[in-house]
Order: structure tokens, then C-alpha cells, then sequence
């Protein structure tokens, strides 16, 4: 059952299946925020059409799909973006990961 810490807030949530919440991919960071009601910022709607639900990972980065062009394009525009920076809309959980929420 992956975890998923959501920083600054500290807040830890565990899951083995969520109900889809249309936003994002099924099961990314943003999907399990929204599940568990970590104010995360997603202007588009999850759509790889924005940066707003921009994330970097402190730990984990392996437990997350691999990033895919369009991400990477779109992060290009992203405030404070670094080597470990992703769309939460577009990284799906696959195991325990810790992200902060800039």
C-alpha cells in the first residue's frame, strides 16, 4: 500500500485503490490530494496544461511514472522548478514517494 507525504504540511496519507476525481491521471499526486483533501493548486484541471500542481520530490522519484515530453515541455515554464520538479497531475503514484508543495 504506497504512501505518499504531502510537505510543508506534513501530512501522510496511505491507499490501495482511489475513486478517480476526474482530475489528472488516475492515481497521480494530484488525484491522491484531492482524495484526501490536501489543498493542492491544479488550474487546468489536470491537464498538463498548466504548472500550477507543480511538486518536487524529496524522496521517491522511482515510486512515480516515468515523465513523459509533454510534462517536461510544460515544466520548462514552471516557477522554481529543479531536477526533481513534476506536474502532480501527471505523476502516478506507484509507491511511497515524499513531495513538497512549493
Amino acid at each position: 500500500m504506497p504512501k505518499v507525504t504531502f510537505l510543508p504540511a506534513n501530512v501522510t496519507v496511505e491507499f490501495e485503490k482511489l475513486p478517480y476525481r476526474g482530475h489528472g491521471r488516475p492515481g497521480s499526486l494530484l488525484d491522491v490530494a484531492l482524495n484526501f483533501d490536501v489543498p493542492l493548486e491544479h488550474a487546468c484541471g489536470g491537464n498538463c496544461a498548466c504548472t500550477t500542481c507543480h511538486v518536487i520530490v524529496r524522496e521517491g522519484e522511482r515510486n512515480l511514472s516515468p515523465m513523459e515530453d509533454n510534462e517536461a515541455d510544460r515544466l520548462e515554464l514552471a516557477s522554481g522548478v529543479t531536477l526533481h520538479s513534476r506536474l502532480a497531475c501527471q505523476a502516478v503514484v506507484l509507491g511511497d514517494v515524499i513531495v513538497e508543495i512549493p
